[in-house]
């Protein structure tokens, strides 16, 4: 999901995104939204959440910041 997109859905929740990174923004919504801080915490490729919105951009950015 892009940036801006993310933003905005922050903002309709009542998040103000002001200059938080996309993994500490998607953080916030989680934890708002009643769901575990858990996005780009999977290094190793185990999450078991089929279901979660951020799974794709997740998996990217927690291999990313391993390799880093």
């Amino acid at each position: 999901m892009k940036m801006d997109d993310i933003r905005s859905l922050a903002r309709t929740i009542g998040i103000k995104p002001g200059k938080l990174n996309k993994t500490n923004l998607v953080r916030n919504i989680q934890r708002l939204e009643g769901n575990f801080e858990c996005f780009a915490t999977d290094k190793d490729g185990t999450c078991d959440q089929q279901g979660c919105i951020w799974r794709e951009d997740c998996s990217f950015v927690a291999k990313r910041d391993c390799a880093a």
